[in-house]
């Protein structure tokens, strides 16, 4: 299955995923299974379909519009190493890309898979954390729970410490 992904499904123009207009893959199973998800239906792991690397990429290609890719859930860490090959397949493209987690920072950064941190690495922009209904805010740009943060991926590597990532 190396050449395939099993996802929920995609949005090829958001403008709700992270800023500008998106390309959202919706991966499929989910370990978190938070109270009020946006997307329960990406829980189960015997549901969702397998969907091409290649397809994928060719119609992230095709769209001169999009700003970036969203990598939503489900959990896009537990299929590392097919998002990986898809971002490099379109890695020419000067896209940016959004992981959401319900893991932490923290946890990815510490974790023994290779893939995972490679995910990380090609990550620009984690929202990261588990969504928790009693911290839910609307007021958020691209959260749902006031315990998510937008961290700047790239920087917080460098710089060995979290760095927020502040939307305009």
């Amino acid at each position: 299955m190396c050449n395939k992904i099993k996802i929920a499904g995609v949005v090829e123009e958001s403008i709700v995923d992270g800023p500008g207009i998106r390309f959202v893959i919706f991966t499929q199973g989910c370990p978190h299974k938070c109270v009020g998800c946006h997307n329960p239906q990406t829980h189960d792991f015997n549901m969702g379909r397998y969907e091409n690397i290649d397809k994928l990429a060719q119609k992230i290609d095709e769209n001169p519009l999009l700003s970036g890719i969203t990598l939503s859930g489900g959990e896009p860490f537990l299929q590392p190493l097919e998002l990986v090959k898809l971002i490099e397949k379109i890695k020419n493209k000067n896209l940016n890309v959004i992981t959401y987690t319900g893991f932490t920072y923290e946890q990815l950064i510490q974790s023994k898979n290779k893939n995972v941190l490679e995910l990380l690495n090609k990550t620009d922009i984690l929202i990261d954390g588990k969504f928790i209904l009693e911290l839910k805010d609307e007021n958020l740009m691209f959260r749902g729970s006031s315990n998510q943060r937008a961290i700047d991926v790239k920087k917080s590597i460098k710089e060995n410490k979290i760095v927020e990532y502040h939307f305009e």
